[in-house]
């Protein structure tokens, strides 16, 4: 009867399902960490209470969030940065990349690396920024008119967006293609 117990059966799932939500919990510790780093542990802080809200609303536990904000609080704060990187993709669609990471260098090269072993490279700073607007909270939303990406640029797009969303230190990829602008978690 090998292989026949319920758990037997739950366990792939439930892995699977752990991993994708360790994933998520992490980015958005890193990301409460830095805004607790902007706002000096100011919890009335606007970007802290949307970082605090996007954590709630992804079933954060309250004392990982504390943890998080305490790190922001702390001499260890000052290990993360915010990075953002731009390029442009299939079909001409402009992409953000954007990341925590505690060595600008490794990441900026991860990310070269990883967009040049598709075919692609990273653009000058401000090449992409016109195609879209960043919110106070410090996200990026993309400006009408959004760009149609079909058939095979399609394909090529979501590849490359897989790609970066499985980085590590990647914490939400925007582009201006119809029906890709976020893989934010």
């Amino acid at each position: 009867m090998s292989g026949h117990s319920k758990w037997s059966q739950i366990k792939h799932q439930k892995g699977a399902a752990d991993a994708a939500k360790s994933k998520t919990f992490s980015r958005l510790g890193k990301f409460i960490t830095i805004e607790s780093k902007k706002a000096n542990g100011n919890l009335s802080s606007p970007s802290l209470i949307s970082a605090i809200d996007r954590a709630k609303a992804a079933n954060m536990p309250k004392d990982t969030i504390e943890r998080a904000i305490a790190k922001g609080n702390s001499k260890e704060a000052g290990d993360l940065d915010a990075v953002s990187y731009e390029f442009y993709g299939p079909g001409g669609s402009a992409l953000i990349v954007s990341a925590l990471t505690d060595n600008k260098n490794r990441t900026t090269q991860e990310v070269k690396h990883l967009l040049s072993k598709n075919g692609y490279e990273l653009g000058t700073p401000g090449s992409a920024l016109w195609a879209f607007t960043k919110s106070p909270n410090g996200r990026y939303t993309p400006n009408e008119p959004l760009m149609d990406v079909v058939g095979d640029d399609e394909t090529k797009l979501t590849t490359i967006l897989q790609i970066l969303d499985d980085y590590e230190d990647v914490q939400e990829v925007v582009t201006n293609a119809r029906g890709y602008e976020s893989t934010e978690e």
